[in-house]
């Protein structure tokens, strides 16, 4: 037998295979069970326009702030992890290593019950949509911080050195030359990462969130709770794909952009 005739039966085999498993799951499945509680249509109406004007909403919100400052803080990291000055790498490469080792929702009841323990009588500014953006911000600047960190130790050291030559000062020269072109590098990755916090941003149920505070995940789960049914649940699912599909395509064409300029 040639190899390639091996090669199609091998190939056909597995067509075989992924076929017989198809029909015995559309043969198994409870169709009238997975209509009724799945998707049934008259209670995914119901949910609407509040699980976009509440639960969409929300999850953006914690999203966007935890985005904004996990960029800012995983930016201030980076510098750190490459600076001169000793404490600084230490104190950056502390962080990191801690926020990336620790779960993310450790850092979400230590921000909602552990804050207010440590030091009683402080409140993070916007109650509740404060302390996600806390927590997502401290989770996602560790993992930021070493993307950014990269970016910026690809760019080549002779762009910094010409900027110095110019006159400019270290400062000047990092952040007109080095940091713009840095990000232009990791823009990928961190759609990715926005990606992720996007799903994280479903832990904010645990800080204790009212009912115009729910993200999707919470308004999912309390609506199935009450109607015992768990299609709530799968039109939230729905929402998160409506919003991560589309970025995990943006993250993967910049990518492809970002190959077909360097060669």
């Amino acid at each position: 037998m040639t190899r390639r005739r091996r090669r199609r039966l091998v190939l056909g085999g597995e067509y075989g295979i992924f076929v017989a498993a198809v029909v015995l799951v559309v043969a198994l499945a409870d169709w009238h069970s997975l209509h009724v509680n799945f998707f049934n249509w008259s209670v995914a109406k119901g949910l609407f326009p509040d699980i976009i004007t509440v639960g969409l909403r929300n999850t953006v919100i914690y999203t966007v702030t935890g985005f904004a400052l996990g960029l800012v803080g995983g930016l201030l990291l980076a510098l750190m992890r490459l600076s001169s000055v000793l404490p600084y790498r230490w104190f950056a490469m502390a962080y990191i290593e801690v926020f990336r080792g620790l779960p993310a929702l450790l850092i979400f009841i230590f921000v909602g019950t552990g804050i207010p323990l440590a030091f009683p009588g402080t409140e993070l500014p916007g109650g509740v949509y404060g302390q996600a953006a806390a927590a997502l911000g401290l989770v996602s600047a560790a993992y930021m911080a070493e993307t950014i960190r990269a970016g910026l130790e690809a760019v080549p050291p002779g762009q910094a050195e010409a900027a110095r030559s110019l006159g400019m000062s270290r400062f000047r020269a990092m952040r007109t030359i080095v940091v713009p072109q840095a990000f232009r590098v990791v823009i990928p990755p961190l759609t990715n990462e926005l990606v992720l916090l996007f799903k994280d941003s479903s832990l904010a149920l645990f800080i204790g969130v009212s009912l115009t505070q729910r993200e999707l995940t919470k308004f999912g789960r309390d609506l199935a709770s009450q109607q015992g049914n768990t299609t709530p649940i799968l039109v939230a699912g729905l929402c998160y794909l409506l919003i991560t599909i589309p970025l995990g395509y943006l993250a993967r064409r910049l990518e492809a952009r970002q190959k077909r300029g360097r060669r």
